[in-house]
């Protein structure tokens, strides 16, 4: 095995179980431990929506859920307890923040731009780069216990009082109990993880006006149907990273059997024209250090692409015209300052990128189309609504 994938194979090997261990969340037994909860689950799913997987170690209750939802928009789940999941996950924008890149909770950046939690289920690796983090589980210990930047600020010094916290409100042991039913101590970080995880796969989002135009309960506008055929066409092109029922070319579902995690570098950046990326945000580059891996990001779902602005990974990009602009020109070209360089000279950009002839108008169409993607139902849904605002 080459050096690069046996880092990556270490990588992998830090599960979720073994990294709460040693952030203090129990011990192994405590933290594989399979709960079983008497609030079924049932999925409400749009009909060309397959059943997510789900670990076996962390199964879907309608208990644990309810309690995810209150920890994912609780202030007091970070170490200063002044920003909660929601800070850089928000509703109205697809539970994303509308920055060009994230803020902690202590004030400090975040090198990119936080990604949307709708479908997130169906994601087989997470983040912008890492092909590693394949769990929700493991994912949320990144947000949590990070220190490179800090995000929710979470320590050794803070973490017992946070679970205090938690502890001290009245309403909480009865849904943790509710949620881990038969565990002498349910207060714990893997099961404020298990909760977290269980709400994030609940966000599934599959009803917008396109959605509805493959029932046949909705038309498309001359407009929108020009851009859907110029989406889906060899023309523009789009389909190949953004074909899928999510809209994006990484899925997973309890049906797969060959799971495909593609990056790619789309040409945003080359640095001198040696095609480099802006350090720390060098793609999977920064796990492999391999050159060919230079600036290669996941491709994101577009499922309501239109209240995610800004895009790409660092928000460098701020409206979705720019965007087809950026695309149609075969990547970027930055004409001075530290970065500066022709990304569509990149040598590692993906063949899948490159100058495309588009008019005005087919651009305007893409847009037209890419709005139909919207799913208002889902921005403006009670049942994954800030639970702490109606009080």
């Amino acid at each position: 095995m080459s050096r690069v994938l046996c880092r990556l194979a270490r990588v992998a090997a830090l599960t979720w179980a073994a990294l709460l261990a040693a952030c203090g969340g129990g011990n192994g037994t405590e933290v594989l431990q399979t709960s079983t909860s008497t609030s079924a689950w049932v999925w409400s799913l749009p009909g060309n929506f397959p059943e997510p997987r789900v670990p076996a170690d962390n199964p879907m209750s309608a208990d644990k859920v309810a309690l995810g939802r209150f920890l994912f928009y609780d202030r007091r789940l970070s170490g200063n307890g002044q920003q909660a999941c929601a800070g850089c996950h928000q509703q109205a924008r697809a539970f994303t923040d509308g920055r060009a890149t994230a803020i902690g909770s202590t004030g400090e950046a975040h090198p990119r731009n936080s990604q949307p939690l709708a479908n997130v289920a169906y994601a087989p690796t997470l983040t912008w780069a890492n092909p590693a983090l394949v769990s929700l589980e493991s994912q949320m210990l990144v947000p949590l216990f990070g220190t490179g930047p800090v995000e929710m600020g979470v320590n050794d010094a803070n973490k017992a009082q946070v679970l205090a916290r938690l502890a001290a409100d009245s309403a909480y042991p009865l849904r943790f109990a509710a949620a881990f039913p038969g565990e002498a101590e349910p207060i714990q970080w893997a099961n404020v993880i298990k909760a977290i995880a269980a709400f994030q796969r609940s966000l599934v989002s599959g009803r917008s006006k396109y959605d509805r135009y493959l029932q046949g309960l909705a038309l498309l506008s001359a407009e929108e149907e020009r851009g859907m055929n110029l989406f889906f066409g060899e023309k523009a092109e789009c389909f190949h990273c953004h074909g899928s029922f999510n809209f994006n070319d990484q899925t997973v579902n309890v049906a797969t059997r060959v799971v495909e995690t593609p990056f790619h570098n789309t040409g945003l950046f080359n640095i001198g024209g040696t095609g480099a990326f802006p350090e720390p945000n060098r793609g999977v580059f920064e796990l492999s250090g391999l050159a060919a891996d230079m600036g290669r990001f996941r491709a994101p779902s577009l499922r309501n692409i239109e209240v995610t602005a800004p895009y790409m990974h660092d928000g460098s990009i701020a409206t979705l015209e720019e965007v087809l602009a950026f695309y149609a020109a075969g990547g970027r070209v930055i004409d001075s300052g530290p970065h500066a360089g022709d990304g569509r000279a990149n040598p590692f950009k993906s063949d899948l990128v490159s100058r495309i002839s588009l008019s005005e108008q087919d651009r305007a169409d893409i847009v037209a189309f890419l709005r139909t993607l919207t799913d208002h139902e889902f921005l403006t849904d009670a049942r994954i609504a800030d639970p702490f605002a109606a009080r």
